[in-house]
């Protein structure tokens, strides 16, 4: 299995969309509501013009997406990984954290939020990835935990 990342290009909107769309679809089920599905290419064209995106490749096949933009000098947040539901579970998420530590070379924190009641989100950061939960916020009826990694 090779797992590659490419810089997302506006022109690659409706492929992100079809990713988003598949990896967030049982979120949407769930709560209702989810930011990263559903977008319009517009909104998506947007996104990827201020929230740097690279698309995970598993042999050459479009599998997922990572977006991490700087927040301050060493400080960046993982606006988004995401992972279609069968390349899940493959270790593709823990090489996406990886790839952003590697591209980000200057990094000293990661932050990112998640549901706070998805276990298996909080086990993959905290177990797999090393993160650990700071604080909880609230975004419409969806309770988040904000995690941290630090060098």
């Amino acid at each position: 299995m090779t797992i590659e990342y490419r810089k997302a290009v506006t022109e690659d909107a409706e492929l992100l969309i079809d990713i988003y769309n598949a990896a967030f679809y049982s979120d949407y089920l769930r709560y209702g509501a989810c930011p990263g599905y559903g977008n319009s290419k517009e909104m998506m064209e947007e996104s990827i013009r201020r929230y740097p995106k690279h698309i995970i490749l598993c042999n050459n096949v479009p599998v997922g997406c990572v977006s991490c933009r700087k927040l301050e000098a060493g400080v960046y947040e993982i606006g988004c990984l995401c992972i279609i539901p069968e390349f899940q579970g493959k270790g593709i998420g823990t090489q996406a954290v990886q790839f952003v530590k590697t591209l980000h070379g200057d990094w000293e924190k990661l932050t990112l939020v998640t549901p706070i009641d998805k276990k298996e989100n909080v086990k993959f950061y905290t177990e797999k990835c090393g993160f650990r939960i700071v604080s909880a916020e609230k975004d419409g009826n969806v309770e988040l935990a904000r995690f941290v990694l630090e060098k």
